[in-house]
């Protein structure tokens, strides 16, 4: 069973920093793309940030996150880091990771849903 677990959320002020993980088993991680998405109460879904699989070397940030957000993976780990640097208020919420095959599922400049889901891992941001 494909298994991915998040870890790393917690409570920060404005202009702080975290760094998400997400832990992958049961998968050929290398032929899988990785993305994090987040929601917040009463909002809709969002997709932040996604990177393909290693040879393909490609990675979506959304405009809201731009700047600040960066995501990387290590394969040998099978992990998939979300980097978070001056964090806002507007950045709380719950962040999931997910994953799929090869590509990251950009749909009209959006990251789309993927096949495979992990827990979420609360982010709050106080002012």
């Amino acid at each position: 069973d494909v298994q991915l677990q998040a870890s790393g959320g917690g409570a920060v002020q404005t202009g702080g920093s975290l760094r998400l993980s997400c832990v992958a088993s049961g998968l050929s991680f290398d032929d899988y793309a990785v993305g994090w998405f987040r929601q917040a109460p009463g909002k809709e879904r969002e997709g932040v940030s996604c990177i393909s699989r290693s040879v393909d070397g490609l990675t979506y940030v959304a405009n809201s996150v731009k700047g600040r957000f960066t995501i990387s993976r290590d394969d040998a780990q099978n992990t998939v880091y979300l980097q978070m640097h001056r964090l806002k208020p507007e950045d709380t919420a719950v962040y999931y990771c997910a994953a799929q095959t090869f590509f990251c599922p950009i749909v009209r400049g959006s990251l789309n849903d993927m096949d495979y889901w992990g827990n979420g891992t609360q982010v709050t941001v106080s002012s």
